[in-house]
């Protein structure tokens, strides 16, 4: 699952796998068997590497649950005025990582 969803990201990014290889100063033949499903159990430090020039969490690449979403018409304007207005990826994940805080805090405090 992880290499099929690594084989879509870099695909989606335009890198060759030489190159994601290259960028992530992991293993070319280790990263094809992955993405070909030869290989499955990738460390986290293989995973790491890999995420940064993806641009994704490692969370996602491990998300066996994550859904693909149509957005909306409304979603595509709040996020294009977003970027328009200086909204920068890292400050974005923050802001999610943000969130996640919040509702852990929220379900935590139901259980006190």
């Amino acid at each position: 699952m992880i290499g099929e969803r690594i084989k879509q990201l870099r695909e989606n990014k335009g890198y060759s796998l030489t190159e994601l290889a290259r960028l992530a100063n992991v293993s070319k033949s280790y990263l094809s068997q992955l993405e070909r499903g030869l290989q499955s159990n990738p460390s986290m430090q293989f995973i790491k590497k890999v995420a940064i020039p993806l641009d994704v969490s490692i969370d996602y690449l491990l998300d066996d649950e994550s859904v693909n979403y149509e957005l909306d018409n409304e979603w595509k304007a709040l996020i294009q005025s977003a970027i328009e207005n200086g909204l920068k990826k890292e400050a974005f994940r923050e802001y999610l990582n943000y969130v996640k805080f919040q509702a852990w805090l929220e379900e935590r405090n139901k259980h006190n």
